[in-house]
């Protein structure tokens, strides 16, 4: 509504710029003489101060919701991927580039793009129509040739799109392949293969460039059409009132008037045609946020790490339970799986472009305070049963029971209150930078020392300070270390932090016998339900039920 009130103050005092220098120069002319052409300039000096003005208000207003959106969309961005962070259908890289330099391009949208798009709506009409208020055939020559600017502008406008779309993904691509040599680098130095890769990354590099110079040369051509076009229009307007004028058919005040507006009228759309090319960037940007947040605000989103998974189907089958009723939206009431038992009933699941289902009938009940294991080959959709029971994934069909409450197609304020009843360790659990306490203190929050030393041994991590620095990717643990400072975090979660159920994927792969049957020692201690995904022989051996998941093609 403002850069509409905007265009319109624009138009007015285009008009009256125009209203003045025709009024002012034919007054000299015909009278041959330079009385009050000192009030004319101050009048026409107020008018361009107040173009300067209002061009500065535009501008200000449009940065605004630029700086407002591009808030809103970093913010749902985070959040979309908070909600699924097992989602590895965007990458880290492509993430990465999308909340940075990605929406940073709307800033073409919102501040060149849309501004030019109001002006361009409201200021040629208005002109036009003052035109042909003096003078029909001009007005004509301007309603016959004008529309060919947008029509052009949309031919050049689809081959644009285009080529920014593949330039956007190119230039994902080499993000991408940047953040996975970066990660992979101690690998490939191992092997030597390090020096090896920056062909490939000098490829992708050359890539990048290709499709950056040809946008630009479609922009170029495409500014240059649209100028072209606009500068004929208007000598055609002007040489049509130059016969006029000297057949003594116009006055000079109306054909300076006219000349004055013809190219104010072309202006705003032709600027929109070069403008547009500053939005297009941002745009696709932006379709591609849409999408992560889409997937994330509940399409199933697609398959982890281990890709597409053929269809796993359970030997054991517990005793279902049926529900009394279901969670209405926005109820966040649940009861703790330490008092009630949690089932998976009939539960589906099959990933986008996938052949087969991951999960295909599974079923499974864990009792209060009992351990069941889920086994099977690797790829069978064990870590995928894992993600759909703490809402990572949304199955295609079954039901995830609470007690009597269904958690499938609950609002996410639900599955928060649920997450929050669950203590998850990933098969490669993650730490923040900061110290050993810092990272216990994610399970929770106001533990003592004391609390922390506890629950660091009993996982076997008698060896580890508390103060024992961790940098990124939890550089200074290996990989036995980070598994028991998950299960200690875990342990103060479920006995401190309020969770009664925990969630483990393979917590004792990289442990030795002696440490692995301290930890299932552990586990058994904390009297909470326990669903454990595993292939070793001493867990499933312990275990109150095995569940085996069985790959399909």
């Amino acid at each position: 509504m403002a850069l509409c009130v905007t265009g319109v103050v624009t138009a007015g005092l285009v008009l009256a710029q125009a209203w003045l220098l025709s009024r002012s120069v034919s007054s000299i002319f015909a009278t041959h003489r330079m009385d009050g052409v000192g009030r004319w300039a101050a009048l026409l000096a107020l008018v361009f101060c107040g173009r300067g003005l209002t061009s500065w208000a535009t501008e200000w207003l449009s940065h605004r919701a630029s700086a407002a959106v591009k808030s809103q969309l970093r913010g749902d961005l985070l959040r979309a991927r908070l909600a699924r962070p097992t989602d590895s259908s965007t990458p880290s890289g492509t993430l990465i580039t999308l909340i940075t330099t990605g929406l940073d391009a709307l800033d073409g949208f919102y501040s060149k793009y849309l501004p030019q798009l109001v002006l361009a709506v409201i200021v040629p009409v208005v002109l036009a129509v003052a035109i042909g208020t003096r003078d029909v055939v001009s007005v004509v020559i301007i309603a016959v040739t004008i529309p060919l600017i947008p029509l052009f502008m949309a031919l050049i406008g689809w081959r644009t799109e285009a080529a920014v779309r593949k330039r956007f993904r190119v230039q994902t691509r080499l993000a991408n392949h940047f953040a996975d040599l970066m990660s992979g680098l101690p690998t490939l130095q191992v092997f030597g293969r390090a020096r090896a890769q920056l062909e490939g990354l000098r490829r992708t590099e050359e890539a990048n460039r290709t499709e950056t110079m040809r946008t630009l040369r479609i922009s170029f051509l495409s500014s240059f059409a649209l100028e072209l076009l606009a500068t004929l229009s208007v000598a055609l307007v002007a040489v049509t009132i130059g016969f006029r004028v000297a057949a003594g058919g116009m006055d000079l005040r109306t054909s300076l008037f006219i000349l004055i507006l013809a190219p104010e009228v072309y202006l705003p759309v032709r600027e929109v045609g070069a403008r547009f090319h500053d939005s297009a960037d941002g745009m696709a940007a932006a379709e591609a946020a849409f999408a992560v947040i889409d997937r994330a605000q509940g399409s199933p989103s697609p398959a982890p790490s281990t890709g597409a998974a053929p269809a796993p189907r359970a030997t054991h089958s517990p005793k279902t339970h049926s529900p009394d009723t279901s969670l209405s939206a926005g109820a966040v009431d649940l009861s703790s799986p330490r008092d009630v038992p949690v089932a998976l009933e009939d539960l589906r699941h099959t990933y986008p472009d996938s052949p087969a289902p991951a999960l295909d009938g599974l079923d499974l009940r864990i009792e209060p305070g009992s351990l069941v294991a889920l086994a099977g080959h690797s790829g069978g959709g064990k870590t995928t049963a894992l993600d759909c029971l703490m809402g990572f994934l949304r199955p295609d069909s079954g039901r995830i029971l609470v007690g009597d409450v269904d958690l499938v197609g609950a609002s996410q304020d639900t599955w928060r209150a649920w997450r929050r009843r669950l203590a998850y360790v990933s098969q490669d659990p993650a730490m923040v930078r900061g110290s050993l306490a810092d990272n216990l203190r994610l399970g929770a929050a106001g533990a003592t020392d004391e609390q922390l030393r506890d629950a660091l041994d009993r996982c076997g991590g008698h060896s580890l300070a508390l103060d024992k620095r961790v940098d990124d990717d939890a550089e200074g643990l290996s990989a036995g270390e980070r598994r028991r400072v998950a299960m200690a975090r875990a342990l103060l979660r479920v006995e401190l932090g309020g969770a009664g159920m925990l969630v483990l994927d393979e917590p004792t792969a990289g442990l030795d016998d002696a440490a692995e049957a301290r930890v299932l020692e552990t586990v058994r201690g904390t009297g909470a339900s326990v669903l454990v995904v595993s292939h070793r022989a001493a867990v499933l051996e312990g275990a109150d039920a095995v569940v085996t998941l069985e790959a399909h093609s």
